[in-house]
C-alpha cells in the first residue's frame, strides 16, 4: 500500500502529542516576571522534548520520502514508534514538575531509548520491504548516528542514578547531534531523480 496514509496519520499524532505537551504548562498566577521562575524546569523539559519530537517528525518525513509503499510490518513498526512518542508528554511533565529528580530523568531516558529503538526497527522494516539495493538502504548506510543515539540513551538511564545532570547532558548531546544537518536521504533521493542542484 502507498506510504502517504501512514505519513499523514503519523503527522497528525505527532501534532497532537505536541499540543498535549504544551497544554501541560500551567499559566502562573502572578503578573510579575518572578512568577515565571518556578516554571523554568517545566519549560526546559518542554523545550528538550519539543526538540526531540521535531527531530522525529523531520526524520520520519525524510524516511518516507525514500520509499513508495509500506506493508503490515512497517505499519506495526510505525505504531510502535508512535506509542513511545505518545509517552513523551507524560515523562516531560513528570521530569519538569519534579525539577529533574532521579526517577523522572531515568524514565525520560527509557522513553527516548524506546523511541530510538522503534525508529531503528521502522527503518529496518522499510529496508527489508524495499531491498538492500533500495534508495532507503543506500541512504541509511550503517546509520552510525542512530546507533550512537541508542548507546548514549543506554548510558544515560543508569547514569541518572549517579547524576541527573550527566544524564541530562547526554540527552542534550543526542538532540544536538540530530540537529546538525543530515542530508543522506535527501542526497540519494535527489540523485535518483536526477536533480543536480540538490546533489551538491
Amino acid at each position: 500500500m502507498p506510504s502517504g496514509r501512514m505519513e499523514a496519520f503519523s503527522d497528525g499524532v505527532i501534532a497532537i502529542i505536541i499540543t498535549i505537551m504544551v497544554l501541560e504548562m500551567k499559566v502562573p498566577h502572578g503578573a510579575e516576571p518572578a512568577a515565571l521562575q518556578p516554571l523554568l524546569p517545566v519549560f526546559l523539559s518542554y523545550l528538550l522534548s519539543f526538540t526531540f519530537l521535531g527531530i522525529y517528525w523531520n526524520n520520519h518525513h525524510h524516511l518516507l520520502q525514500a520509499v513508495d509503499r509500506v506493508d503490515g510490518r512497517a505499519l506495526w513498526a510505525n505504531l510502535h514508534l508512535l506509542f513511545w512518542l505518545s509517552l513523551v508528554p507524560f515523562v516531560t511533565g513528570w521530569m519538569g514538575e519534579n525539577r529533574f529528580a532521579t526517577w523522572p530523568v531515568a524514565l525520560y531516558g527509557v522513553v527516548l531509548l524506546g523511541a530510538g529503538l522503534a525508529y531503528y526497527l521502522l527503518a529496518r522494516a522499510l529496508v527489508a520491504l524495499h531491498g538492500r539495493d533500495s534508495t532507503l538502504a543506500q541512504a541509511l548506510g550503517a546509520d552510525r548516528k542512530g546507533t550512537a543515539s541508542l548507546l548514549l540513551y543506554s548510558m544515560a538511564v543508569p547514569l541518572a542514578f549517579v547524576s541527573t545532570w550527566i544524564a541530562g547532558l547526554l540527552y542534550v548531546a543526542v538532540a544536538v547531534m540530530w540537529l546538525l544537518p543530515d542530508r543522506r536521504i535527501e542526497r540519494v533521493v535527489a540523485g535518483r531523480r536526477g536533480d543536480p542542484e540538490r546533489e551538491g
